[in-house]
């Protein structure tokens, strides 16, 4: 069984590069896998290993400037959730695209997952999933407006074209695990909206702890690992990944005609060309014959975690 550990922090970090390396060269020697993302802003990113080396990767990440106060979210996997370790430069930690966008400074109002349910059935109240449109794809909150985004940093010209929908409103935003938000609200605030509120600890916090008789969250939890999606619980969800558009599919999804492994799913096939599944197909190949080597190839069936 394999820890997994869901991280983000906002602070000021003045030469990422220089902790770079040395945070990299601890998690492989603490067989820790997964995704770090680091930029001037800050941390955000999902590791897994085993509890002793999720711990002390957490001890030196807490030891950096202005990370003490760190929070983070454990859950488990059966298999090992991520094939090799990347620390990455970036420049936002979530991209966004604003520049004037400043989470330390202010944020929406957090409410907790004990709260939430109350606070977004309040006829006052306009809630707004602020992830991608294959996230909401396979679940999201009752009466929650999904925006049909491609990616976060679309959120702000969405709004742009549709904020006369919430006049008078209070919006509540949710997320993953609270990082988007963090910047969409700060961004709202920065518009003009003057009440916002976000889901503190994100979808991820509230499955954790809100019993799921109690839930007003309908279906699965995309998340950027191995596990696909997670469910009430943290328990793993059912979906699997199309690794030719990593979008997450059903078990049965597999039984369509238009799935091919690594190739295209009912989602993708019309959204690329004969030669571009001509290059999957010798990927394939390339991937079976490294599997037969008893290698793994570089492109073997491994989440896209870019967008931790």
């Amino acid at each position: 069984m394999f820890t997994v550990c869901a991280l983000y922090h906002f602070t000021r970090f003045d030469d990422p590069d220089a902790l770079r390396a040395p945070l990299l060269e601890l998690c492989r020697e603490h067989a820790v896998t997964g995704t770090l993302l680091l930029a001037r802003e800050g941390i955000n990113g999902t590791i897994a290993g085993p509890r002793e080396g999720i711990d002390a990767v957490l001890a030196h990440i807490r030891a950096l400037p202005g990370c003490a106060d760190i929070v983070w979210k454990l859950s488990s996997a059966a298999e090992r959730p991520f094939a090799r370790m990347k620390v990455r430069l970036k420049r936002e930690i979530v991209t966004m695209g604003q520049p004037d966008v400043d989470p330390l400074a202010r944020v929406g109002h957090y409410v907790d997952p004990a709260e939430w349910n109350a606070l977004i059935r309040s006829p006052d109240v306009a809630v707004i999933d602020t992830r991608n449109d294959y996230e909401v794809a396979i679940g999201s909150f009752e009466g929650a407006v999904d925006p049909q985004t491609e990616s976060f940093r679309d959120f702000p010209a969405w709004w742009e074209e549709n904020k006369a929908r919430f006049h008078n409103k209070r919006i509540a935003m949710f997320c993953t695990g609270g990082i988007r938000c963090e910047k969409s609200t700060n961004w709202l605030l920065g518009q003009g909206v003057e009440e916002v509120y976000h889901l503190k600890g994100g979808i991820l916090k509230y499955l954790e702890e809100v019993p799921e008789a109690e839930s007003a969250w309908q279906g699965s939890c995309f998340v950027f690992d191995g596990r696909v999606s997670v469910e009430h619980g943290l328990r793993e969800g059912p979906h699997l990944l199309c690794h030719a558009c990593r979008r997450p599919i059903l078990p049965e999804d597999r039984e369509r005609p238009e799935y091919e492994h690594g190739v295209s799913c009912h989602h993708c096939i019309s959204e690329t060309s004969e030669e571009d599944k001509a290059r999957f197909r010798e990927r394939q190949k390339q991937i079976a014959l490294a599997r037969a080597r008893g290698v793994r190839h570089l492109h073997a069936d491994v989440p896209d975690d870019s967008e931790v």
